[in-house]
């Protein structure tokens, strides 16, 4: 059981580098447009009803930009939460946030808002991933915040990933806690797993 572990392990490590690159691989001059464009992707294919909230992410390193999606969202007047990073082991605290309030740094290079937003159960969840598959499963950065943060909401949510299309992976082993995504929106469009 352990070498199995130890094998899957390795297995993800390798398939994180290889997603890692192709995620940088992306041309500079053509992330703007990209996110714009996954913007507009599941503003028209997600089924978004009035007072859902929508959990997104401050965006890192080379992550596909989702601003333009959160900036459209909250202009809509549709509830907005944001994760906040409170320790290593801990689920992320999921707040809402409004336009114009200021945000702040909360670790991983990301930002959040206050102490004093409301902490929020999302309808929908926005998820950055470092690589997908056909069946949905996503490849996260390995620390589990998300596998954490999902199974404390303690009911699901519509899980959607948000990357670019050119991080997708031919195969991705998916464990008994990796929940797999409903939807998924790049640059190129949406696709959809399972019953979603």
């Amino acid at each position: 059981m352990i070498d199995s572990e130890a094998h899957l392990e390795e297995q993800k490590a390798q398939l994180r580098t290889e997603a890692l690159a192709r995620r940088e691989a992306v041309p500079q001059a053509d992330r703007a447009d990209a996110a714009k464009a996954a913007a507009q992707h599941f503003l028209e294919g997600v089924p978004l009803q009035d007072g859902q909230i929508v959990a997104l992410y401050w965006p890192i390193r080379d992550e596909i930009d989702c601003k333009p999606l959160l900036t459209k969202l909250v202009d809509s007047g549709q509830p907005v939460a944001l994760p906040v990073v409170l320790g290593e082991d801990l689920p992320l605290e999921l707040r809402l946030w409004e336009d114009g309030q200021p945000l702040y740094p909360s670790g991983f290079g990301t930002l959040a808002p206050a102490e004093t937003a409301p902490v929020v159960t999302p309808d929908i969840v926005v998820i950055p991933l470092l690589g997908f598959d056909k069946s949905g499963t996503r490849l996260g950065y390995g620390k589990g915040y998300y596998d954490r943060t999902l199974a404390a909401i303690g009911r699901k949510p519509l899980l959607v990933g948000y990357a670019f299309a050119g991080q997708e992976l031919d195969f991705i082993p998916r464990e008994a806690h990796d929940l797999p995504l409903d939807l998924l929106v790049t640059e190129t469009g949406l696709r959809r797993f399972g019953a979603a």
